[in-house]
């Protein structure tokens, strides 16, 4: 077995385990890596990949917290978003809009932090809006967990409907995405489609050992876990585009 596809497992068990926790971070941690070794739109369709097979997993574990009207109401226009970012892909300038993303993360968590009565609005506009924004990060640059991470926040759902939400809603997004990459002849090379066999049960241990970790934290430590993770994106995106 070729040493990539063992780091790449490798890579997809910790990126699983921590976006299963956190509801994002899948992406953030692996596309940086393959960018090294695969151009963008291969990346991007090999994460996309192991991001919806994640997104099953979540919804399959954490099925008792479904909010069908919140995920009407993000994932629409979540839908339409990705579409539009996945056309985008091979034209957009990633790298100004990650900063300045990485930017708002950051204010956004200070805010949290320091000022814990204030929050985004626990309301329809809130969900549209998060939606739109997460769905075109992830359509262009397959990173817009965090946004819709930082949205949901405003909605304080204790950690299994907020893990189950972030999923479906991911669910939604990247289906369009793929679908997009596909009709755009995206393709990975054959070594990589061999390499599912291996990636994707790895997914599906990583979310597992996030369930049973999760259960044992609580809500407040929970939403700190979010708010951190949260943090060490926007550093990531403001720093290392």
């Amino acid at each position: 077995m070729p040493i990539e596809i063992i780091a790449i497992g490798i890579l997809t068990l910790i990126a699983s385990t921590v976006g299963t926790m956190t509801g994002f971070g899948t992406s953030t941690i692996m596309i940086p890596v393959l960018l090294f070794y695969y151009p963008l739109p291969q990346a991007l369709l090999l994460v996309g990949i192991i991001h919806f097979v994640g997104d099953i997993w979540k919804m399959i574990l954490f099925r008792k917290g479904a909010t069908w009207n919140l995920l009407l109401l993000f994932g629409i226009p979540s839908v339409l978003a990705a579409y539009a970012g996945a056309r985008l892909t091979l034209t957009t300038e990633p790298t100004l809009l990650l900063r300045i993303l990485g930017a708002a993360l950051i204010t956004y968590m200070f805010f949290l932090l320091f000022h814990s009565s204030w929050k985004l609005p626990k309301s329809n506009a809130t969900a549209v809006a998060g939606g739109a924004l997460s769905g075109l990060m992830a359509g262009i640059f397959g990173v817009g967990g965090a946004v819709r991470g930082a949205f949901l926040t405003a909605f304080d759902f204790p950690k299994h409907v907020y893990i189950f939400t972030t999923g479906a809603i991911a669910f939604m997004t990247d289906s369009i995405r793929l679908l997009t990459y596909g009709i755009g002849n995206v393709n990975l090379p054959k070594e990589l489609w061999y390499g599912m066999i291996l990636f994707l049960p790895l997914s599906f241990a990583g979310a597992w050992f996030a369930k049973k970790t999760v259960g044992h934290v609580s809500e407040k430590t929970f939403r700190q876990i979010i708010a951190l993770f949260l943090a060490l994106v926007g550093i990531k995106f403001l720093l290392f585009p």
